[in-house]
């Protein structure tokens, strides 16, 4: 359960750190990338060494490490870039629905549980996220279906991947925490690389205020990775159920935290979407529980 929380309630602490970012005119790729550096340093802290090294390069897991680190920085661009093309609406629907993709693999490849109430909880989570993050405004703007699917497709392998390296490779807490800082690290070295062009080509500006803002945001990022495949390990839920009840939570958790903080407006739609997010949360942890019998 603690993971559970944890994973729900740091994701939520980094959808509001990224609230309020443009009220302080920071710039989110330096502060993004500023972040992942600041993960390596929390993550080496808490495990009590720096574990990359020429040695853990031939670990079996670091290209996996890698791939998912290149995921990380491709994923947040792509994010953005969706959300400039499409809207807020389209690129936040697609990223938080791509849960579907991990859940079937999980069914599929690990032969987890799928009854009609985990299946009832999944679909109506499609409706709950829409209502909840739909933006007014934005009704009548007619997205493009290729980077909204891309996106889509990423998000849903990116977590799946989580879920494939936990259950293949990373069998004790040192090994999960030192996987975390190898992901943060290969995404630190490509967002600098990346940042570093953008600078000599004059596309941006480098301001001290970004590094602040990544220090801000890189220690919750990089316990909610590490509590994510914590709570992969843990036996507390199937992680078909597990990765839907997370992404719903901080949905929930952020719709909330919008209306009560940023003074959001907690209209008729919304509040649907919240007691559909609920009841989804609510029939997939009990689809979990006699599942299996617990």
């Amino acid at each position: 359960m603690f993971y559970l929380l944890a994973v729900i309630v740091l994701n939520t602490l980094l959808y509001s750190f990224f609230k309020v970012f443009p009220r302080f005119k920071v710039d989110t790729l330096q502060a993004i990338v500023a972040n992942y550096w600041v993960c390596v340093a929390t993550g080496s802290i808490f495990l009590g060494y720096f574990p990359v090294s020429s040695t853990s390069l031939g670990q079996p897991w670091t290209p996996w490490a890698m791939l998912m680190g290149a995921g990380f920085i491709s994923i947040f661009n792509l994010v953005a870039y969706c959300t400039r093309i499409d809207g807020i609406t389209t690129a936040t629907i697609a990223n938080k629905l791509s849960l579907v993709i991990p859940v079937l693999f999980s069914i599929f490849l690990y032969n987890e549980q799928a009854g009609p109430l985990k299946i009832l909880g999944i679909v109506l989570a499609f409706p709950a996220v829409y209502l909840t993050t739909r933006v007014k405004g934005e009704e009548g703007k007619v997205p493009s279906l290729f980077w909204p699917a891309l996106l889509f497709l990423g998000s849903g392998l990116l977590d799946t991947l989580v879920k494939f390296v936990e259950q293949r490779y990373l069998d004790t807490p040192q090994l999960q925490a030192e996987y975390t800082i190898h992901v943060f690290f290969t995404a630190a070295v490509i967002g600098t690389l990346l940042v570093t062009v953008l600078a000599i080509l004059g596309k941006i500006k480098l301001h001290p205020r970004n590094i602040i803002a990544g220090i801000v945001l890189g220690i919750p990022n990089y316990f909610s990775i590490y509590y994510l495949i914590r709570m992969l390990n843990s036996d507390f839920m199937e992680s078909s159920a597990a990765i839907p009840v997370s992404n719903i939570g901080v949905v929930v958790a952020s719709t909330l935290i919008a209306i009560a903080v940023f003074k959001e407006k907690a209209n008729r739609q919304r509040t649907i979407g919240l007691i559909l997010a609920i009841v989804a949360i609510l029939l997939i942890t009990l689809a979990d529980i006699y599942g299996r019998g617990i």
